[in-house]
């Protein structure tokens, strides 16, 4: 059998974020032939290069407090030929750590990057969710300190999109207050030990949520919540009228049709038939 050949270049590697069993051919491929592995916490990917049979790999430490400091070397490093894999501790780099810099960097001096896909628990959580899948946005984690988590919660209460959460367990309950005095009695969904033997999904109200923690205890592991989106005000033949009267001033009947769906959430082919009669109109 031939040898795997590899581009010199930066490697964004997808590690498991609890089942071993999740980790792809084509990641243990990369870290086993890479010259270096960059990562946040070197104990951490050590523990993983053991469990997948890879042994004396050069370990770099990279992460939010060191990053300014680490990616010119790095930089140098891919510029002079090697091949670098890039991890996080789990799951898929660049979500909520500073990979992203890298990349930015490598595309400007035309360093070749490429990612292999793999566990992620902002779409893990998503999917077991039970909640609307076609429109999200990732917040990662809250501020900390109350005001100004409510804050940061309330730029986020009328997004029409299922809104994602990092929180850790010692937060939860003072987050799920937070959250019910914005977003009141939206659906969602606490998810804890994504892929790991204790699992667990809490769905229900943000109410019944807490109502559920309260009664049970609140839990240990890592934790993402999920929020289903702002409810769309319900417009009114007369205002979407004025809407896309507004549009066809400058936009054509498809383009219009299209941007005050996305406003209002009402269905293109009747907007777009609207539109046609407003134009009979203005002839």
């Amino acid at each position: 059998m031939s040898e795997i050949s590899f581009t010199k270049g930066l490697y964004l590697v997808s590690t498991p974020i609890g089942n071993l069993g999740d980790i792809s051919a084509r990641a243990i491929n990369v870290l086993k032939n890479c010259d270096v592995i960059a990562c946040e916490d070197t104990r951490n990917t050590k523990k993983l290069l053991t469990l997948i049979n890879i042994k004396e790999k050069q370990l770099l430490s990279y992460h939010e407090h060191n990053a300014d400091k680490m990616r010119p070397n790095i930089l140098k490093r891919l510029q002079n030929g090697e091949m670098i894999a890039l991890v996080s501790d789990a799951g898929t780099p660049l979500i909520s750590d500073p990979g992203y810099r890298l990349v930015q960097d490598c595309i400007d001096y035309d360093i070749y990057v490429t990612a292999i896909p793999g566990a992620s628990a902002v779409l893990t959580a998503l999917q077991l969710s039970g909640l609307p899948c076609h429109r999200f946005l990732f917040e990662g984690f809250l501020p900390t300190k109350s005001n100004a988590r409510k804050n940061e919660l309330m730029l986020l209460r009328d997004i029409p999109a299922t809104l994602i959460f990092y929180e850790s367990p010692q937060r939860l309950e003072e987050t799920l207050n937070d959250m019910i005095d914005i977003f009141d009695q939206r659906q969602a969904a606490v998810l804890r030990e994504l892929t790991k033997k204790f699992e667990q999904a809490v769905r229900g109200s943000l109410h019944e949520i807490r109502s559920y923690y309260k009664e049970n205890g609140y839990p240990k592991g890592e934790i993402v919540i999920v929020v289903s989106p702002s409810k769309q005000k319900i417009f009114n033949d007369n205002e979407l009228f004025i809407e896309l009267k507004n549009a066809l001033a400058t936009m054509s009947l498809k383009d219009a049709s299209h941007f005050v769906a996305t406003r209002t959430g009402e269905s293109k082919k009747k907007l777009y038939q609207m539109a046609l009669k407003i134009k009979d109109e203005i002839r």
